[in-house]
């Protein structure tokens, strides 16, 4: 990890990275964007979740399948899968304890909203860490591993690649920042469609406790 010493820009992914995907808050968002296909195309429930799958497989997210193959507006779908219910959330003390120690900019790179953003860091209490915000309107709704949206987020910022990390549960959405020269890190998700190439060789870390992590770093420092 002594690769990891000179770190000045932090991209962290949001959904099950900043959160453990146990908490179940991206589960709500997944029942959500079913329901919002089911109403939205006057299906059952059944067949919205077919076409959700889909088209999150074909177009990297349910929101840009269905603006390419519904034209729908995408902030009224992001507003009605977000809006969900973190009460249960709770602030994680020693994520925020490490995060405070990391020098360098922090941004969220996220297919959500920064509204969603900034409500589940505002819950996990490190919400004033982060410097900024790059969401999917940000990326002017081009989703990740889009290559595009990684260069946007590059040059918005003037991150330097050679001397950034991206932190993401879907190992996909890791090749793009690979291959842009930035460090990799997996966060385990045992779901088939994030664990997909997770055995690539652009991730060149892996772990299941962000914090416990960022610990690791912070102690080489």
């Amino acid at each position: 990890m002594k690769d990891l010493r000179n770190i000045k820009f932090w991209l962290f992914d949001l959904d099950n990275t900043l959160y453990e995907g146990a908490t179940k808050v991206f589960d709500q968002i997944d029942k959500k964007m079913t329901e919002y296909i089911s109403k939205k195309l006057n299906l059952n429930k059944e067949e919205a979740r077919k076409i959700q799958k889909s088209y999150f497989m074909e177009h990297d997210t349910t929101l840009n399948g269905m603006i390419k193959n519904h034209k729908i507006n995408a902030n009224e779908f992001l507003e009605f899968v977000h809006n969900i219910d973190l009460s249960f959330l709770n602030e994680d003390k020693q994520l925020d304890e490490q995060i405070s120690k990391i020098k360098g900019k922090k941004i969220i790179f996220t297919n959500g909203s920064e509204a969603h953003a900034k409500n589940v860091t505002r819950k996990l209490g490190i919400e004033r860490h982060f410097d900024h915000i790059f969401d999917i309107k940000s990326a002017n709704f081009i989703p990740k591993p889009s290559l595009e949206a990684y260069k946007k987020i590059i040059e918005k910022y003037k991150i330097e690649p050679q001397y950034s990390i991206f932190i993401e549960d879907i190992a996909r959405n890791l090749k793009p920042a690979h291959e842009l020269g930035m460090k990799t890190v997996w966060i385990k998700n045992d779901e088939p469609w994030a664990a997909k190439f997770s055995d690539s060789d652009f991730i060149n870390y892996k772990t299941d406790n962000l914090a416990k992590f960022l610990k690791e770093i912070n102690e080489l420092r």
